[in-house]
């Protein structure tokens, strides 16, 4: 189970903490791993993010459709992380935080 922090670096001037980082459980198994709103509208996004609440795939902000953040607002799963392959950090919506694995949990 990975335990998650803020980063350093990650957090908004007035506040660096995050709310929900110390309710994340076993981090649930990826639902897949492509964003399927975007494979139903034919494209292959792959900058992908990962609830870390029940494990909904889907794309970044930075991708057309924003399905990740479109699943918190219609689910209120507030932690996301990245699906990318050698990145290590999580997302808090509500906090508008970034998260690291906690030192005990990096590898």
């Amino acid at each position: 189970m990975t335990e998650w922090v803020v980063r350093p670096d990650g957090g908004r001037p007035e506040g660096r903490a995050c709310s929900h980082a110390d309710d994340v459980g076993p981090t649930p198994p990826p639902q897949g791993d492509v964003c399927l709103r975007c494979a139903a509208r034919g494209r292959d996004e792959r900058r992908l993010r990962i609830c870390l609440t029940c494990g909904h795939v889907g794309c970044s902000d930075s991708a057309p459709g924003a399905h990740a953040t479109a699943h918190f607002e219609s689910s209120g799963h507030p932690l996301v992380r990245s699906a990318e392959p050698g990145r290590q950090w999580a997302w808090c919506y509500v906090d508008e935080v970034f998260l690291q694995p906690a030192p005990s949990t990096r590898r």
